[in-house]
């Protein structure tokens, strides 16, 4: 993949995104999120082609979705381990704004990075979904200062709120408030 890019004009800092959209591709997910982790792979995300992955697999109806939980569930595990992020495929009608936000819940809940989107209205619901919340945020940010503490410098676990605290958890508070301030950052710049 990086080699057509390399033969073209692309910049170095354009990435690929590859779609998951066959049987043969969830198949083969693990094999291609691998690329993410090659040097000068610039594969950066899986986009998971429901419509296409729900045809290609004779599923019809608008109850395909639920028969693709364990496929999903076999992308998201793929990317994960290779290291690249992961989009939930399309939500195909845009004027129910109950049944999007449901689905963009229930991708977040799945381990999905994002979801992509066929409209405008569907903006507000994917990011109120994949967003943290104000709770979760403030959490992560005594979490990150626990472990920062004098009591707790070097540790690997502490007592935290009532419970213990890994390392492993304190990685955890740190990526979701980087997600919270990139959040925060495409807010302001597309405020007017």
């Amino acid at each position: 993949m990086a080699d057509a890019l390399d033969e073209t004009d692309a910049a170095e800092t354009m990435r690929l995104w590859a779609m998951i959209e066959t049987p043969r591709g969830v198949l083969n997910a693990p094999a291609i999120a691998d690329l993410s982790r090659q040097s000068g792979a610039r594969l950066d995300c899986l986009v998971v082609g429901t419509n296409d992955l729900a045809k290609e697999a004779g599923m019809a109806g608008a109850t395909a979705r639920q028969h693709l939980h364990a496929w999903l569930m076999q992308i998201v595990l793929a990317a994960k381990a290779g290291g690249a992020c992961v989009l939930d495929g399309v939500f195909n009608d845009h004027k129910d704004a109950a049944g999007c936000a449901a689905e963009c819940r229930q991708g977040a809940e799945m381990g999905f990075d994002g979801k992509t989107l066929i409209h405008p209205a569907q903006i507000a619901p994917a990011n109120a979904a994949f967003a943290p919340a104000a709770e979760d945020i403030e959490r992560a940010r005594r979490l990150v200062a626990a472990f920062a503490s004098d009591d707790n410098a070097g540790k690997g676990v502490i007592a935290f709120e009532g419970s213990m605290a890994e390392l492993l958890h304190l990685k955890q508070a740190e990526r979701l408030l980087a997600r919270a301030a990139a959040a925060a950052q495409r807010e302001r710049s597309e405020s007017p």
